[in-house]
């Protein structure tokens, strides 16, 4: 299973997003915005193995949230959770290309198969 960073701003969808992975048996960190993030990866570079984070965040975006963490750990993979995925993944932006995205609303199941696809992917 995957140690996961999870970064989301609303309290009940990160608890909820938490609790399900946590079930699947993956061990999972949480933030609540992008700042926290930054901390959380800055005292654990190369602890996580996926950083799974909403995009629209105030103060550090979560896209640039995981352009910063794709500098500090390459190897790290990364999924956005977003409702505005088609505004926010526009080719002016400086999202990591192998970036996957989860459009919400989702049903937990497919955040599941979603986290196990991108952790099975070489």
């Amino acid at each position: 299973m995957a140690r996961i960073l999870l970064a989301e701003d609303d309290d009940s969808m990160r608890d909820f997003l938490a609790k399900a992975l946590k079930r699947a048996g993956h061990e999972v960190d949480v933030v609540a915005d992008g700042e926290e993030g930054m901390d959380q990866l800055g005292e654990d570079a190369g602890l996580y193995d996926l950083l799974l984070t909403d995009i629209v965040m105030p103060g550090i975006d979560g896209i640039e949230l995981a352009r910063r963490a794709a500098e500090i750990d390459p190897r790290l993979k990364i999924m956005f959770i977003t409702g505005f995925a088609a505004v926010a993944l526009n080719s002016g932006n400086s999202a990591p290309k192998d970036a996957k995205v989860l459009s919400k609303p989702f049903h937990l199941r497919d955040l599941v198969d979603e986290v196990a696809r991108v952790m099975e992917a070489a």
